[in-house]
Order: C-alpha cells, then sequence, then structure tokens
C-alpha cells in the first residue's frame, strides 16, 4: 500500500499518525488515503490511454460520496448495480450518459428511473443480462417515449479461476447471456423501435489475478462481434468488466499495464469504444480497518485476540475465506513486519486469532496469525478494507456502522460519521396513524 507505511514504529497515512486518527475519530473506522485512490486510479487509466476507452468505477466496491467526487473530478465515470448506487453517482454531479447500469434483477422501477435520469438524459448503456430484462426495458421506454442504449452481457463460458462465490463468466452463473444465444437476441430485437443494441459486456469475475482469463474471454467477444457486424448489427462498444486483481498477500496481483499490455493489442483498430469497470484494483489497498483489542484471551491451544471490529464491518474472511493482512498501529518493541506475508513467523511474534464481538464463531477477521504482544486498548490494522469493508457492511446485532475518513496529506477528513443508536432504530418507529 504505497501510502501506509510503518515510519519510527508507528503506521502512518500519508503524513498521519494512524494512532491520533483512532483516537480522534474512535473504532471501528474505515480510513483511506487519497493519493493512493488518485494513484491507482491514474496508473488504470494510462495503462488504457492507447484506447478510446472509459473507465468507470465500480461504485459497489467503496460507494462513499466523497471518494465518488474525487474519482468523478479526475474524470471517472461509473458502473452501478441498483437504484442506489445510481443515485449516488448522480448525486457527485456523475453525467447519466457515462454511466453503465448492471446487474442481474434491475426492478422496473429501476429501470424507469435509469431511463429518465438527469431530465430524460438516461444512463449512458444498460447492461442486459436475460431476454425478459431485455423485454421489460423495452416495454418500459416504449411508454416512455424513450430509446434505451443497451448492451448484452454474454457469459464467455472462461473461469477466471478466483473463489466460485465471486466466479461470474462461468456457462451455469447466474449472470449474462450465454454466448451463443446472443446473436439471436440481437436478431430479435434488430428492428425494435425502443432499443439501440449498440454494445457487448461481459465480466468473468473478481478478483482475477490472472491475464489469460482476460484474454480469452475478449477474444470470443470480439469473434461475436464481427458475427454482428456480419449481420448488419451497429456494435460500437465493447464493455470488458472489471474484477482485476489487489494485494491482498503480498505481490499476486498483476499491475495495470500487465493488465493493458495483453488487452490493448486485440482492441486496438477494432472502431469500437471501450468500456472497463475496475473497483477493488483501485480501492482495496487504498484503505484499512483499524479497530482496537477491548481483549486478549487464551483457550485451550488458541490465543484470542477480540477486538471491536467484526463480520459487520469486513465480512470477506468469513464469506470468502479471504486473507487481509494484520497488524498492531503501534506494535510492542517497535516489530515491524518486513512485507506483508501469510506465513509471517517473526521473533517475538505468537499466533492468534483476531475475532470481534458479533454473536457467532464465524466472526472472524484473520486465524493463526503471528502477532507481537497485544495488550487491551492497541489499536490494529487490517489491511486492504477499502474495497467491499464499508460497502458490504451491516447492522447485525444492532451494530452501528462505522465511520470513514480520508487522509489527505497531513489532514483527516470525516467522510462518513458513525451511526448512533437512534439511527438504527429511526426507520422502525411508529408512524402516526392516517
Amino acid at each position: 500500500m504505497d501510502h501506509f507505511q510503518y515510519r519510527d514504529g508507528v503506521l502512518r497515512c500519508e503524513g498521519v499518525d494512524l494512532r491520533a486518527v483512532a483516537k480522534r475519530f474512535d473504532t471501528p473506522l474505515y480510513v483511506y488515503s487519497k493519493q493512493t485512490l488518485l494513484d491507482h486510479f491514474v496508473r488504470f487509466r494510462s495503462a488504457f490511454s492507447n484506447l478510446r476507452a472509459t473507465i468507470c468505477f465500480s461504485v459497489k466496491s467503496c460507494s462513499n460520496l466523497s471518494i465518488l467526487k474525487l474519482l468523478h473530478e479526475r474524470g471517472s465515470s461509473f458502473d452501478v448495480v441498483s437504484g442506489g448506487e445510481l443515485c449516488r453517482a448522480i448525486e457527485i454531479g456523475a453525467d447519466p450518459s457515462r454511466i453503465a447500469f448492471a446487474g442481474v434483477g434491475k426492478t422496473d422501477e429501476e429501470i424507469a428511473c435509469a431511463l429518465n435520469v438527469g431530465n430524460g438524459v438516461g444512463v449512458g448503456w444498460f447492461n442486459v443480462e436475460s431476454r425478459q430484462e431485455l423485454t421489460t426495458i423495452a416495454a418500459i421506454a416504449r411508454r416512455l417515449g424513450i430509446r434505451a442504449k443497451v448492451a448484452i452481457r454474454v457469459n464467455p463460458d472462461v473461469d477466471p479461476c478466483t473463489h466460485e462465490y465471486t466466479t461470474t463468466g462461468t456457462r451455469e452463473t447466474k449472470f449474462g447471456i450465454d454466448i451463443q444465444e446472443a446473436r439471436k437476441v440481437f436478431g430479435e430485437f434488430r428492428e425494435h423501435e425502443s432499443v439501440d443494441l449498440g454494445g457487448v459486456h461481459v465480466h468473468i469475475g473478481s478478483p482475477v489475478n490472472r491475464i489469460q482469463p482476460y484474454v480469452q474471454s475478449v477474444a470470443r467477444v470480439l469473434r461475436l462481434i464481427e458475427t454482428l457486424r456480419a449481420d448488419g448489427h451497429n456494435v460500437r462498444a465493447i464493455n470488458i468488466g472489471g474484477g482485476f486483481g489487489a494485494h491482498y498477500d503480498g505481490g499476486e496481483a498483476p499491475p495495470a499495464s500487465a493488465y493493458a499490455e495483453q488487452i490493448v493489442p486485440l482492441l486496438a483498430d477494432r472502431n469500437l469504444h471501450v468500456f472497463l469497470e475496475p473497483g477493488r484494483s483501485i480501492t482495496a489497498n487504498a484503505g484499512v480497518l483499524l479497530a482496537k483489542t477491548l481483549y486478549t484471551k487464551r483457550c485451550g491451544a488458541k490465543n484470542y485476540v477480540i477486538v471491536d471490529a467484526s463480520i459487520t464491518e469486513l465480512i470477506r474472511p468469513a464469506l470468502y475465506g479471504s486473507f487481509h493482512f494484520a497488524w498492531p498501529v503501534a506494535p510492542a518493541g517497535g516489530l515491524v513486519p518486513p512485507r506483508r506475508k501469510r506465513d509471517l513467523a517473526l521473533e517475538g511474534t505468537m499466533p492468534v486469532d483476531i475475532v470481534g464481538p458479533v454473536c457467532e464463531s464465524g466472526d472472524f477477521l484473520a486465524k493463526g496469525r503471528r502477532l507481537p504482544p497485544i495488550a487491551r486498548g492497541d489499536v490494529m490494522a487490517i489491511f486492504s478494507a477499502g474495497a467491499y469493508g464499508m460497502s458490504m457492511s451491516s447492522q447485525y446485532n444492532s451494530r452501528c456502522r462505522a465511520a470513514e475518513v480520508l487522509i489527505d496529506g497531513d489532514s483527516a477528513r470525516l467522510i462518513r460519521r458513525r451511526e448512533t443508536y437512534d439511527d438504527l432504530v429511526a426507520a422502525e418507529r411508529a408512524l402516526p396513524c392516517d
């Protein structure tokens, strides 16, 4: 993580001591580095600059308005998968005509909203995932007197070699239309007055740390586009999705330039507008989750560090078996890890499980990690929490959602306040009788 570094035995984000941040804003707390966010976005945009490309940041990975606005100001557009995410993008001033609206189960209300958004400008593209969805969009567009721009999401039957829960490009997932059926769908809607079928979309999963699955899926989609153009369809856009990897365990993810090195030549000189939907590759390593140690204890052969963060703040370890590096913000004896590593075994460390207060045995953030001595009150940093941390958080056990802070140089700014007990019950309080 470029701008999260241990200096003088203390973890700092850019120029800020994270002990002071935890004390000022309390914990659990998400902390993001502005400079890391911008660096990652610029690297990604630069890697694909030889193409006529639009970067649509994946809102589902990190949906805070301040972060969306920051990326928007640097030229990002957005990939949304719900009416709520569309609302967030519009809230920060995004041009709806550059937004891609994906998702396998769009409601009629969401479709109508997306067609009307921006005083009738409408979203740039619907990424459509079934015949019934396309039929529904066509009917709603006709009723509104609008022509919907549509990209058909095809399922290329490519294995991205990632977790089964985040694999989306193999034949029997719920996503997309079988690539062999796409030609028929284009033919069925070719003359429809309310649908402009101008693109093809593919998204194979996340995180994808191998480049070959992208090469394979893009090549299959390009062959489909050649066939569709031969059939007379005006296909002018390809959306290659997202899912690009991030470093959780060390150096497992290729840089944006490595993905581009093999993908860009496939798309050059194709007369196609290229859309990409990166998310975690921009935000994952731009954020950490800070958690205060509540208690330590030993049960049998197990050593536990019980912190005030839980699956309600970071569900990925329990849901996916994901690895997130963890280390104290100010480790005892100044014991700083030389690098993030799954099998870290420095002298002076001991194996512990880092767990939360939620009433589930599955409430853990890390298992079997070797850490320096931990005392009550010590602040732990859970790294690579900038993607799918806050956006997947919950109020289970009636826990208030955490606050979010953005670091910019030597300053720390609250970008989402901590929820209160009043927030927990506000939507449930009895309403006045009619």
